[in-house]
């Protein structure tokens, strides 16, 4: 079981880590063929390219440097693709981060340089995931949160500071960086740009404040022919609840609003199981294991 605080007090150190992020400038881009892409960021390009059409663009001048990053999402036939980047590896398919890169950090904000704009009602977002591989679960934990909906509009160089979200007081060992210029359902022309990507201040220091705990727990366990799960925090509408068995293959997969679940594992075969609560980006924030013994 992932326990998590509620609610907790920072301690902030004055301080910088702006060597972290790879290719933060966006002044280093690889040449495909047909098209060039942003070392170390995985984008859409390689799927739009045979229609000949980039959501990922270099641009310049950059804000300082001498290129920043655009991300647009275009139209491609009859449907829109979403203009999107990962610091890391992304899936095309899914459009969900695979992989992001090596991070041990704590910050307290991250920040950056941008101009973005939305055409229709789907608003794009910039969101950092800070995670730490959980040996336990064969799962990684999210450590903290960073995320900003671009519901408004920026039409000239802005800088911007989100501030970060810490669910746990370990530190990280991955980091992803997810930018987006449309939502879930993109409208052509929305864009965002972005340049000098950064991080801000450290944060150290974790006190508890109400006494409740985030905590995700099962019962009975073992379970027969049903379990139930009580989660401490209300789910947001868009959390998914999935339970695998330890050889990852995924035996229950819901969408949940509700602190108690009833799951029927009268069909699952004797063993054990991980169950976690993950967001609309796949990042998960509660973990437990039970057993099934009929």
């Amino acid at each position: 079981m992932k326990r998590l605080i509620q609610s907790i007090l920072f301690a902030v150190i004055a301080g910088s880590c702006f060597s972290q992020i790879p290719n933060s400038g966006f002044e280093t881009w690889l040449n495909m063929g047909t098209y060039e892409n942003p070392a170390s960021w995985g984008t859409m390009n390689n799927t739009t390219a045979p229609s000949g059409i980039f959501t990922a663009t270099k641009a310049s001048p950059g804000s300082p440097g001498s290129f920043y990053m655009k991300l647009t999402s275009k139209t491609i036939g009859g449907n829109v693709a979403n203009g999107i980047a990962v610091s890391g590896v992304l899936d095309t398919i899914t459009k969900i981060p695979k992989s992001g890169f090596p991070f041990s950090l704590r910050p307290q904000t991250f920040t950056g340089k941008w101009q973005h704009m939305i055409y229709g009602s789907s608003a794009g977002a910039v969101s950092v995931f800070l995670t730490k591989w959980n040996a336990s679960f064969l799962l990684r934990d999210t450590v903290a949160v960073a995320s900003y909906s671009l519901s408004d509009m920026a039409m000239s160089w802005t800088t911007f500071n989100i501030t970060f979200n810490y669910f746990s007081s370990e530190f990280p060992d991955t980091c992803v960086i997810f930018l987006r210029a449309s939502g879930a359902n993109p409208t052509a022309n929305d864009y965002l740009w972005v340049d000098n990507l950064s991080f801000s201040g450290s944060v150290s220091g974790i006190s508890e404040t109400t006494g409740l705990e985030f905590s995700l727990n099962s019962f009975p366990n073992p379970a027969n022919d049903q379990t139930v799960f009580i989660c401490t925090k209300p789910f947001h509408v868009s959390d998914r609840m999935i339970i695998s068995d330890m050889f990852g293959k995924i035996v229950f997969d819901k969408t949940v609003h509700e602190s108690t679940i009833k799951v029927n594992t009268s069909d699952f075969a004797n063993g054990t199981y991980i169950c976690k609560i993950v967001n609309i980006y796949n990042v998960q924030y509660y973990t437990d294991k039970f057993t099934v013994q009929h």
